[in-house]
C-alpha cells in the first residue's frame, strides 16, 4: 500500500486457483451481499421515515433509489481510483464511507440529509468495495474462476434473507436511529474484506519484472480501448437492454400478490422463497459454467439464463392465484441465480484481467441508465393499464431481446471476424519460432522470452483472436 502506482496487477503471475484465494472469496461474498442487499434491506426502515418526517412512500424510495445509482453510476470513478491507488486501498476509504454515511444519517433531521448521507455517501462507499472486489477475484482465479465468480455472487440473496429480518429486530428495539447507526458500524467490515486483498506479488526473476514495471507507468486511468473489442460492445449493449426488465419483476411481485387479494405476509413470503432458491442456484451454475466442455461456451449459457429469464417472465405475467406466483418465483429465482452468476464471469472472459478494471466500470455505467429507466417506466405503465400482466411481459420481452443480441452478435460478428487474425497470429508465432532455431543460444534465449511474452499478450486480446471458434471468449 506504499507507492501510488497503476493497479493493472503483475502480469507475469499466475493465478494461484487457491490458496490466500479463497479469502478473496470470502471478502467478495461479503461485499456483494452488502452491495446487492443493503438498497432492499433499508426499506424496512421507511414506515418510521414517512412517520417522522411526513412524507410519502415516494420520498422514501429515493433512498435506495440512489444507493443503486451511486453502485452503478460511479463505476468508471472507481476504475480510476482502482488503476491509480489500488483495490486494497480503495476497498478500505469505501468501507469507511459505507459505515460513516449510516452512521451519520442516524442524527439526520430531514430526508434531504438522508439522501446525501445514507444515499450519496454509503452508495458510494459500497461501488468502492464491489469493482474492486470483483478485480481482485478476477486477478487470484483462473481454471476455477466460474465456480468464484457463482459462490461470490450467492452472497446478495444471502445477506438478503439475513439484512431484512435483521432490519426489523433493530427497527423494533432501537427505532429508525438505533438501527442505521447499528448497520452503520456493520458495513465496516467492507475494510475488514479490503484488507484481506492482499495483491498478488510478481515473480522475482529481473527479466520478467522490468516490463511490466514500464507498463504501469504508460497504463491509463480509464482506459477506453475497450470499445474497439466488438465482444465488449455487444457485451455493453446485450447487458443495458437486459437491466431494463431484470430488476422489474421483484419489485411488483408482492404488489402483484396483494392486488389479487392475498395477505401482506403471504405476499412478501415470495421473496423469501425466490431468494432461498437463488442462494442454490449461483453456486451451481457457476460450478456447471467451469465444466470442461461449457467454458469455451460460456457467453451462450449466459444467453440462454437470460432467455430462460425473459420466458419466466411471460409465463408469470398468466398468473391468476397464489400458487401460480409460487411457481413463477422458483423459475425466476433460477433463472436469476443464474444470470447473477454468470453475468461478470463473461466480462472477465471478454475483456481479460487487465481491462477489466476500466471495462466493468463502464459497463455499471451504462447499466446504471438502464436502471434508472426500467422500474419507473414499468411503474408508469401499471398506472396506465391498472394490469401486472403488461409489466411481466414488457420485462419478459426486454430480458429476451438482450439475450438475443448477445448470441447473435457474438455468433455472426465475433466468430467470423476471428478467424482470419486467428491463422495470421499462427503463422506470425511460427516465423518468430523458426528464427529463434537458427540463431546462437545466447540469441536463442533472448527470443525465447519475446515469444513468450508475444504469445501471452495475444492470448489476453479478445474479439481478434480466439482460442474456440464457437465463442468470442
Amino acid at each position: 500500500m506504499g507507492a501510488v502506482v497503476a493497479d493493472d496487477g503483475p502480469s507475469g503471475v499466475k493465478a494461484p486457483d487457491g490458496g490466500w484465494g479463497w479469502a478473496v472469496l470470502f471478502g467478495c461474498f461479503i461485499i456483494t451481499g452488502f452491495s446487492y442487499a443493503f438498497p432492499k434491506a433499508v426499506s424496512v426502515f421507511f414506515k418510521e421515515l414517512i412517520r417522522e418526517f411526513g412524507i410519502g412512500y415516494s420520498d422514501t424510495a429515493w433512498i435506495s433509489s440512489i444507493l443503486l445509482a451511486m453502485l452503478y453510476g460511479t463505476g468508471p470513478l472507481c476504475s480510476v481510483c482502482v488503476n491509480r491507488f489500488g483495490c486494497r486501498p480503495v476497498m478500505l476509504v469505501g468501507g469507511l464511507f459505507a459505515s460513516m454515511g449510516m452512521v451519520i444519517a442516524s442524527f439526520c433531521t430531514s430526508i434531504i440529509q438522508i439522501y446525501l448521507t445514507a444515499g450519496v455517501i454509503t452508495g458510494l462507499g459500497l461501488a468502492l468495495n464491489f469493482q474492486p472486489s470483483l478485480i481482485m477475484l478476477n486477478r487470484y482465479f483462473d481454471k476455477r474462476r466460474p465456480l468464484a465468480n457463482g459462490l461470490s455472487a450467492a452472497g446478495s440473496p444471502v445477506f438478503l434473507c439475513a439484512l431484512s429480518p435483521l432490519g426489523q429486530i433493530l427497527q423494533h428495539e432501537y427505532g429508525w436511529r438505533g438501527g442505521f447507526l447499528i448497520l452503520g458500524g456493520m458495513l465496516l467490515n467492507c475494510c475488514v474484506c479490503g484488507a484481506l486483498m492482499r495483491p498478488l506479488e510478481p515473480p522475482k526473476n529481473s527479466e520478467v519484472t522490468k516490463e511490466p514495471a514500464e507498463k504501469k507507468v504508460k497504463k491509463k486511468l480509464l482506459d477506453f480501448s475497450v470499445f474497439k473489442d466488438g465482444g465488449f460492445v455487444i457485451y455493453a449493449l446485450a447487458a443495458s437492454i437486459m437491466v431494463l426488465g431484470l430488476f422489474v419483476p421483484p419489485v411488483f411481485v408482492v404488489s402483484y400478490a396483494k392486488d389479487i387479494g392475498y395477505q401482506d405476509t403471504k405476499a412478501a413470503f415470495l421473496l423469501t422463497i425466490l431468494g432461498f432458491i437463488d442462494i442454490f442456484a449461483r453456486p451451481i451454475c457457476g460450478m456447471v459454467a467451469g465444466l470442461k466442455w461449457v467454458r469455451p461456451r460460456c457467453v451462450y449459457l449466459f444467453s440462454f439464463a437470460m432467455i430462460f429469464n425473459g420466458f419466466t417472465d411471460l409465463m408469470g405475467s398468466m398468473s391468476v392465484d397464489y400458487g401460480g406466483l409460487v411457481v413463477f418465483c422458483i423459475f425466476f429465482g433460477i433463472s436469476y441465480g443464474m444470470v447473477g452468476a454468470l453475468q461478470f464471469e463473461v466480462l472477465m472472459a471478454i475483456v481479460g484481467t487487465q481491462k477489466f478494471s476500466s471495462a466493468i466500470g463502464l459497463v455499471l455505467l451504462a447499466e446504471a441508465m438502464a436502471v434508472l429507466i426500467g422500474p419507473p417506466s414499468a411503474g408508469k405503465l401499471l398506472d396506465a393499464t391498472g394490469r401486472y400482466m403488461f409489466v411481466f411481459i414488457i420485462a419478459g420481452i426486454e430480458v429476451t431481446t438482450s439475450a438475443l443480441v448477445l448470441a447473435l452478435g457474438n455468433f455472426f460478428c465475433i466468430k467470423r471476424k476471428s478467424e482470419e487474425p486467428h491463422t495470421k497470429e499462427e503463422a506470425a508465432e511460427r516465423e518468430e519460432l523458426n528464427k529463434s532455431e537458427n540463431k546462437s543460444p545466447e540469441d536463442a534465449k533472448v527470443d525465447s522470452i519475446e515469444v513468450e511474452q508475444f504469445l501471452k499478450d495475444e492470448h489476453e486480446k479478445n474479439g481478434e483472436v480466439v482460442t474456440n471458434p464457437e465463442t468470442c471468449v
